[in-house]
Order: structure tokens, then sequence, then C-alpha cells
């Protein structure tokens, strides 16, 4: 801002009087900025609401519309420890007899411990040890070293020669197991080979020889007894998991078994015991995503009333910088979220969408040639003098625990679910295939005021915005100009009353005055 020295001449005190002349356009600025504040805090307002209505659009209305959403099942067993079980979409309701046979076993080699020869190198034994530390190697009529074969042979009956030297390290044989497709590592601590099959199962066994059992000993391959105390390894067949399921056979390598919907987990083999399996409509999940769904939209249409029905704030604009500072911030927040609350106020849009739903939720809908209505599943408003200021649009559903209003009330709408889930099933796919129709109207693009999926005029309202900017820009300028005027106005009139008073201070020497 430029340094003005006025009123020197004149005695006036002309800043405060150019700014009672420019204070009519000062005030339009001032005003513009307010209004584009509460354009700016209107729009955040409509951004969380519009949130809130896109979840209840796509999380909720569009997924119950279809009856798939409410094939939910679910299958209880007489015995958890044995086998457990997930129920698929496809599952047939009824009760099933299962029996755990064996339960799948993966191919294991624990190999015994391996030990260096007389005259081996004193490094301990490692992934880098060399087979010449291990074992001996003799030479042919030539003087060559003659190497040793260890053979890998798998379930199928193919076989893979693994060769050894004396430069070969117990890390390559390792890689070449590994490039067979087994699990292969050595422990240097245990001294011990560990060799698996990568799955469980049958088809995953395999059987280690060699060319004589000294190569076989000198790695610890050497299979024995379980009894034995001979220092060599033991071996595991892999086998695959068997069940009997309604006295029908039925193996995997893996112990699970998907079988007709559902999903069979073996745990522990029943040993003669018959496990009772009984498949059934999930009441319960049936039940939670309608009351979840009406939480939901209970926290929408309460939302809505309570913006539609604000008290008014018609003397309340925003406060400038000088106001804010004579104000406390608790002070601030709680003048701005009056105006915040008021801005919608008896809202168009508020009052389209809050309709749009209300009306929806009260249509009947016909089943099976029945017109039926949200009481008919123990689903209803409170009264009018029960119901809390802006929730008297709001669902609550009798009997449920969560609810103190209705939990006293008989639960009728658990009960219909278990009784006649079609029913119930007809009659909330078509409601909320009404709802996502009504939903869908409401957030339709309008050119050069909405965008698509948006429930308010997402594009006019940043348009205003962005023309405020201008606007405000604009006038300050203008103000600028004005204030400039009006300061080269008096500073002329400083300069005219300095040449007057020069003028007469010159007639005032010639006449002899001092």
């Amino acid at each position: 801002m430029a340094m003005r020295l006025s009123g020197l001449m004149s005695g006036m005190d002309t800043e405060s009087i150019v700014q009672q002349l420019v204070e009519a356009k000062s005030t339009k600025v001032e005003t513009a900025k307010k209004d584009q504040t509460k354009l700016q805090w209107k729009q955040d307002i409509w951004k969380e609401l519009n949130t809130k209505l896109k979840n209840l659009h796509t999380k909720y209305v569009s997924e119950m519309r279809f009856s798939s959403a409410y094939s939910k099942k679910t299958t209880k067993v007489s015995n958890d420890s044995a086998v457990s079980v997930i129920t698929g979409e496809n599952a047939v309701n009824g009760v099933q007899e299962l029996e755990v046979k064996q339960l799948a076993k993966t191919a294991y080699l624990t190999g015994g411990k391996v030990q260096k020869i007389e005259g081996a190198s004193s490094a301990s034994l490692s992934a880098l040890t060399k087979m010449s530390d291990l074992m001996t190697f003799e030479k042919d009529a030539n003087g060559n070293e003659i190497s040793k074969t260890l053979t890998l042979t798998k379930n199928d009956g193919s076989a893979v020669d693994i060769s050894l030297t004396s430069s070969t390290t117990i890390s390559d044989v390792l890689t070449k197991l590994k490039e067979e497709g087994l699990n292969a590592s050595f422990d240097a601590k245990q001294q011990r080979f560990f060799i698996s099959a990568k799955e469980s199962g049958g088809d995953g066994n395999f059987s280690i020889s060699a060319d004589s059992e000294d190569t076989l000993k000198a790695l610890g391959l050497n299979v024995v007894a379980a009894d034995s105390d001979e220092n060599g390894a033991s071996y595991i067949d892999g086998q695959n998991a068997e069940i009997k399921l309604n006295g029908a056979k039925f193996e995997s390598n893996n112990n699970v078994f998907e079988i007709n919907g559902l999903t069979f987990t073996a745990l522990s083999e029943t040993k003669g015991e018959t496990v009772t399996v009984t498949t059934q409509q999930d009441t319960d999940g049936i039940y939670d995503m309608i009351k979840n769904f009406l939480k939901e939209y209970n926290s929408v249409i309460n939302e809505l009333d309570k913006l539609y029905n604000a008290d008014s704030a018609k003397d309340y604009e925003p406060l400038t910088d000088e106001e804010k500072e004579s104000m406390s911030e608790s002070e601030i927040e709680k003048y701005e979220n009056k105006i915040k609350d008021s801005l919608l106020r008896r809202d168009s849009s508020v009052n389209s969408i809050s309709s749009a739903l209300k009306e929806t939720m009260m249509k009947g809908i016909e089943v099976n040639g029945k017109t039926m209505y949200l009481s008919n599943f123990g689903i209803e408003t409170l009264s009018y003098f029960t119901a809390a200021d802006n929730e008297k649009n709001a669902y609550h559903i009798d009997g449920d625990a969560d609810d103190a209003d209705t939990s006293g009330n008989a639960d009728k709408l658990k009960s219909m679910i278990a009784s006649d889930p079609d029913t119930v099933i007809s009659f909330f796919s078509k409601l909320s295939q009404n709802l996502y129709t009504a939903m869908s109207d409401q957030s339709k693009s309008v050119e050069g005021y909405r965008s698509f999926g948006n429930f308010y005029d997402d594009k006019k309202m940043k348009e205003d915005y962005d023309d405020y900017t201008s606007k405000i820009k604009e006038l300050e300028e203008k103000l600028a100009d004005y204030e400039d005027k009006w300061y080269a106005k008096f500073a002329d009139m400083e300069t005219a009353m300095a040449k007057m008073q020069n003028n007469a201070s010159a007639v005032t020497s010639l006449l002899g005055g001092s």
C-alpha cells in the first residue's frame, strides 16, 4: 500500500474523509466476499450430504434390489473340531452326514546327521560344504575322478539323476532338488537335510536312491526304520484326505473339499463318529442386512430433515477479520455454525430428494398378488409425539434389541424371514429397485448444473464461486481506483492551498510585513 501524507496544509483528516467517501464501495466488496464464503460453506455441506446419499445408493440400495443379495445361508456342524464349513450361494438346505476317514499328509524326508570324513577340512558344515568333505571319490585307470549319482524318483515313476563330484556342494544338491519341484533345505545347526513335497497328498510322494548305500549314508539320506537306533533318514508318505459324505467317498490332496455349494475343511479324523452338517437359511444375515440398510437410510433422512427444517439465520453474516479479533475461537465457531446450519433451510433440492425417499418408502408393493407395506414386517416410524425432532421419518424395527423405542415389541421381521423368506426377499428387492430408480432420477446429469451421480448442482455452484472470485477482483480494482481519485483530489487541494499561502507570504513581504 502506498504511503500518503495528507492534510498538511488544510489540517483536515483526509484519510478519514476518503474512507467515508469510499465506504459504500467497500461494503460491496465485503458483501461479495461474505456471499462467496457462504457459498463455499454450502458446497462443503452438500459434498458431505452427497457422500452419504451415494453410500446409501451404491452400498445398500443397488445391491439389495437383486434377490441374490438375500441368498444368505449358514451351515452348522455337530463337531467343529473335526470339520469346518463355508457356505456358498448355491448350497442346498438340508441335513447331511459326514465322516473324516483320514487327513492329507505331505511327503517328508528328515535326513540323518551328516558328518565329515576323516581328513576333511575343519570348517563347520554349511550349504557350501563340498562332497569331498563327506565322502571319498575314487579314480579310474586314467586318474579321472569317478562321480557318484543320486536318483530322485517321483510318484508318477519318473526319475532324475543328480551327479555328485568332489566339488559339488550341499547347496548344489539343494538347488537340483528344488528344480525338480521339492522343498529342500540344510540345517547347519542340526546337520540334516529336510526335504518335502510342495503340496500335500499322495501325488507328492518321492524317494531318493543312489549308486551305493554309502553315498546315501554320507548324506544322511538312507531311510531307516522308525524304531532303529541307526543314524539315517525318516520318511513319511504323503496321502490324500478322505471323507465320506452321505455314504459317498471323496478324496482331496489338501483337506479341502468343494461339494455342492459347501466347502469342507477336514481338521481331524472322526474315527467312526458321524458328524451332522445342517445347512439352512441365514436368518440373522438377512435381518442384519435389512437393519443396516434402515440404519443408513435413517441417518440420511434425519440429516435431510435437519437441514431443511433448520432455524433461520437471517441476520447473521460471515465475520470480517476485524470482527473476529474481538471474539474467542469458540465464539467464532458457534457464530459461524449458526449460519452453516441454516444454509440449506427450505432448500428445493433437499426437499426434492427427501420427498422422493419418503414417498418410495411409504408406497405399497405387490407381493404374490397382495399389496404390502413396511409395517407388515414390523417396520414403522414412531408416533409424531414420541419421535425426536427431525427423526419423525426414521424407521424402527419391532423387537430390535438395539432400539430402546421398539425392543420390547414382538420381532415380526425375524419371524417372517424364518417362516417365509421368499416374501421378505421379494418385498425388499422390489422396494430397493424403486429406491434405486428414485435416487437415480435425483442424481441425473443436468447440463451446466449437475454432474452425473451427484445429488446437488455441483457445476452451477462451482461456476457461481468462480464468478464471485472475478466479481470481487473487479470490485477491489474499482475501489482502489475510486480511492486513488479522491486522494488525488485532496492532494490537488493541498497543492493549491500551498501555492495560495506562498503567494500570500510574498505579498506580505512586499508590503513590508514580517
